[in-house]
């Protein structure tokens, strides 16, 4: 498991992949031919800072990794979770329409997708999940490209969480969250060959995944493990993974317990941050509840009351994802 990890500025560090593919031992499934599908985490119409994945680092990927092949692909899913919204709305307002017409690559929406289903065990039953086939059956190399930033229903979301929206329907992801750690371990185990590119410019402390606290982390991650490229982040962000149950759970499946399990191509100690905390408002409350409950997560999202149950937490909160606000559609 390797990790080449670099310091990078708002004015550099975009175009450094050149190295870290070598480092990772990731050169031969960048060669000509090479299927590559890029998953960005993109939620929202305007690029928003330790959120979402910079725009620019993705220019710069894609740029760097034309020069080997031309069968790319960018993708992402709707998203919004009750409040579903398109996520062509938010390609066409970030310009990732605009860089596919400049680079000549291909912009998909893989919740318009054909599916192919997979197989997940849960704790008392199996069930088939539906992703995008395109990710099982036509995909040589995916790169998954997160933030570090802090969740409030996970605790940390990094590479692996990146993965829950290749889930095309935000519903399904909103049925499935009581059962988080097993689907997300079962997606990112079905992929084809995975890397992860971390962009830790910036960082989001305190809360998220949508608001918190913007932080300046000024680096560049790069791993061929997606589970161990987890483990590194989680400890930069110096964030305990044993108090992370998803993470804890995966990492004692895959064996990951420990930093000499991994190759560096520099010490690591100078990247990592003492800043990152999660610290809940109580309006975040009603939604963990439901996310680690199969009954509540009825109750709030497909029963009778669910409308009722929204429109009074929105008396408190507005929504993650409200797109009346005039900021979304600027």
């Amino acid at each position: 498991m390797k990790v080449h990890i670099e310091h990078t500025s708002s004015t550099d560090g975009f175009d450094r992949f050149e190295e870290g593919f070598h480092f990772i031992g990731a050169e031969d499934f960048i060669k000509e031919e090479r299927r590559i599908v890029i998953k960005p985490n993109f939620t929202f119409p305007i690029y928003r800072k330790g959120v979402m994945t910079n725009p620019a680092l993705l220019e710069e990927l894609v740029r760097y990794l034309k020069n080997y092949t031309n069968h790319i692909v960018v993708c992402e899913s709707d998203s919004g979770g009750y409040n579903r919204f398109s996520m062509n709305h938010v390609f066409e307002k970030i310009g990732i329409f605009e860089l596919s017409r400049k680079y000549d690559f291909r912009v998909m929406n893989l919740s318009e997708q054909p599916s192919k289903n997979i197989t997940v065990p849960l704790k008392y039953k199996t069930i088939n999940l539906p992703l995008p086939a395109v990710l099982l059956d036509e995909t040589d190399l995916f790169i998954t490209m997160p933030v570090p930033k802090i969740h409030m229903n996970t605790t940390v979301s990094l590479s692996l969480k990146n993965q829950w929206g290749v889930i095309q329907d935000p519903a399904l992801r909103l049925r499935l969250h009581p059962y988080f750690a097993d689907v997300i371990y079962a997606i990112n185990k079905a992929l084809p060959k995975a890397i992860s590119i971390v962009d830790g410019r910036f960082g989001l402390t305190r809360s998220g995944p949508m608001e918190g606290d913007v932080l300046d982390l000024n680096w560049l991650l790069m791993s061929d493990d997606l589970f161990f490229a987890d483990f590194i982040v989680t400890y930069l962000m110096g964030m305990d993974y044993k108090k992370i149950g998803y993470l804890n759970q995966i990492f004692q499946k895959e064996n990951i317990i420990s930093l000499d399990q991994g190759q560096f191509n520099t010490n690591i100690e100078p990247f990592k941050s003492g800043q990152f905390y999660l610290k809940r408002k109580w309006t975040d409350y009603p939604g963990l509840l439901a996310f680690h409950s199969p009954f509540w997560a009825y109750v709030a999202y497909y029963s009778p009351l669910s409308d009722f149950l929204h429109k009074l937490l929105y008396l408190f909160r507005k929504p993650f994802y409200d797109y009346s606000d005039p900021e979304s559609t600027s």
